[in-house]
């Protein structure tokens, strides 16, 4: 077994098709000779996947980026990449490539990626291609924060249904900014949606790749998280609420800050994607009535129908 492991690792070195393994944390533990070359990675690297395009960007090699702010791209492809079982894409490098990239993600979080050149391939209909893909990623993205919209992460929710693994069948944790009416009001909408922005970049950088996070309206956002119980959800969320009440966004007032509540359910047996959204909205009034910047637990009660948020 270990001689044809070998061997296989071998016809992977050799390959023109590019290979690649990242780990649940999208940290690269593996890269064929053909990957390396193509996104500038030594054979002893283990870079993370974000860390290792924000430098070829910079650099202009490897994947062409086409964003005038790299952050929103990454925090947009972020929202999108390594949620769904399997996807297929296509993508230019700076060396004058076109490549067919697929991902496959396992349960535990790993992903397979495997790209081959295809440049000379239909280059003709590549431009209506190109817009195939960057139409079908608008329609995944909130326009004004750049992670996932309302769309997107209702499907992530039915996925983590259908999974649903009997062990850590996983949460859904939905999350409001507090007051934020008093601060539309106050300092005026382009504040509010300098806020919702900063929001979203704040807690989409404590997101694990296997879990997905989206702004489903105003000043409302959900998050999955999959495989997760309730309490290892609860520690994730103290973590975000703190980065949050950090925060000081406002160039011009330098001493505003805000915070946010968030209502978290676990999945049931049985559950869809409205009855464990409106448990988890339960526990997010919960958590208001109580007093905001916190967390509440939804606590199953069949008898009690659902407080609208």
């Amino acid at each position: 077994m270990a001689k044809d492991t070998r061997r296989l690792f071998e016809l992977f070195e050799t390959s023109p098709v590019l290979v690649a393994a990242y780990d649940g944390f999208d940290r690269l533990h593996y890269a064929n000779a053909a990957f390396r070359s193509a996104y500038f990675i030594t054979p002893d690297e283990m870079p993370l996947w974000p860390d290792l395009m924000r430098r070829n960007f910079h650099a202009q090699r490897g994947t062409v980026i086409r964003a005038g702010d790299f952050e929103e791209w990454l925090r947009s492809t972020q929202s999108r990449r390594g949620k769904v079982g399997f996807r297929s894409f296509e993508t230019d490098l700076f060396d004058g490539r076109w490549l067919w990239m697929t991902e496959t993600v396992e349960k535990d979080g790993w992903m397979l990626c495997v790209a081959t050149d295809v440049t000379g391939l239909k280059a003709k209909t590549r431009t209506v291609r190109q817009d195939r893909d960057l139409a079908i990623k608008a329609s995944y993205t909130d326009e004004l924060t750049g992670v996932a919209n309302r769309r997107f992460v209702t499907a992530r929710i039915e996925d983590m249904l259908q999974r649903n693994e009997q062990s850590s069948p996983g949460c859904l944790c939905v999350l409001d900014i507090d007051r934020f009416k008093s601060i539309n009001d106050q300092f005026g909408h382009q504040t509010g949606d300098a806020i919702l922005r900063d929001f979203a970049m704040r807690i989409h950088r404590l997101v694990r790749r296997t879990d997905c996070f989206g702004r489903v309206g105003g000043e409302e956002f959900v998050l999955t998280l999959p495989a997760t119980p309730v309490e290892q959800a609860r520690l994730i969320l103290e973590r975000m609420l703190a980065s949050v009440r950090r925060s000081r966004p406002l160039q011009e007032r330098p001493d505003f800050g805000y915070t946010f509540s968030a209502g978290i359910a676990g999945a049931h047996p049985g559950d869809t994607a409205i009855s464990l959204y409106a448990r988890a909205d339960r526990a997010l009034y919960m958590a208001k009535l109580a007093g905001r910047d916190r967390i509440h637990l939804d606590e199953p009660d069949p008898d009690r129908s659902a407080v609208a948020g």
